[in-house]
């Protein structure tokens, strides 16, 4: 990938009416777009708006990626903020919006948003309460896997082209008590560990919350499709390693519960990784005659 005034190549460019002079980015920042799911709304309303507002990507939540503003020129995207003492994040900030409805009231195990519309709680939109200190309490809706993908993809390819590029932050962190975004589902740590070559406390914790196996315990992969994902950690996070056919035997190294969910830390192709237990039959082995 190359990267031309600004503009990444391989990615949608719509130029938003609001674009700012020069800037050097040292930050990125993540943000929620708390609006409607629908695609392209959201990206639709940042393009072109009275209220000047501007960033220089939209992901989807089918992953889908739009720029809309060069990453070396300022977008309005951060507001009142300030990054360890250094005040207006939009001189020196790239900035992402998901699109994510962000803070719901629970309506059951649905939500509704600050616009009146309800979420529902199903397979394709899965809904979590939550509360932290930063978020207060509240219903919100996870981020799809293939949006989390397409950040991470992004996100690698800014801080391979953008040498200056030391950080990445949530809008609450530059703007506390005044913003929530990213919503408190988002996997932050993993996200920065990924990008920025930091230790993921979720390995350590896979690790302190699963035991070894037995040194005979295989299993075969037993999906509805041909194909089954191996995680680097337990959870549906971004941080698939490798797929493994259906089918296929593989020895297991640990077993765990996390979530709720019992996983398998499984040893293919020359790399452990984490497979879901339930798409996982025991092998065994008949008495030889």
């Amino acid at each position: 990938m190359t990267v031309t005034n600004g503009i990444l190549d391989g990615i949608a460019y719509r130029a938003a009416r609001h674009i700012g002079g020069e800037i050097t980015p040292t930050v990125v920042v993540l943000h929620d777009t708390a609006s409607s799911l629908k695609e392209g709304s959201a990206a639709n309303y940042l393009r072109d708006n009275d209220a000047k507002v501007s960033v220089q990507f939209v992901i989807e939540l089918s992953g889908h990626i739009e720029q809309q503003v060069p990453i070396n020129r300022r977008a309005n995207h951060a507001g009142a903020s300030s990054y360890h003492g250094r005040k207006g994040c939009n001189n020196f900030t790239i900035g992402i919006e998901l699109v994510n409805p962000g803070k719901m009231r629970a309506a059951g195990a649905n939500g509704v948003t600050w616009f009146g519309k309800m979420i529902h709680d199903d397979h394709l939109r899965k809904l979590d309460l939550a509360e932290t200190p930063e978020h207060g309490r509240g219903m919100w809706m996870h981020y799809p896997e293939e949006q989390l993908e397409a950040l991470l993809w992004l996100l690698r390819k800014l801080f391979a082209h953008v040498p200056t590029l030391m950080d990445i932050r949530p809008h609450w962190y530059v703007s506390p008590g005044r913003k929530l975004d990213t919503n408190p589902l988002f996997p932050l740590e993993q996200v920065r560990g990924h990008i920025l070559g930091r230790d993921d406390p979720a390995e350590d914790e896979a690790l302190a919350q699963s035991v070894d196996a037995a040194p005979d315990d295989l299993v075969i992969i037993a999906t509805k499709g041909d194909r089954l994902n191996m995680r680097r950690w337990p959870s549906f996070n971004p941080n698939i390693i490798a797929t493994i056919p259906n089918e296929t035997v593989v020895p297991v190294l640990r077993r765990g519960t996390f979530g709720g969910r019992a996983w398998l830390q499984v040893f293919y192709a020359g790399q452990e990784g984490w497979v879901v237990a339930n798409y996982a039959d025991a092998v065994t082995f008949s008495a030889a005659h």
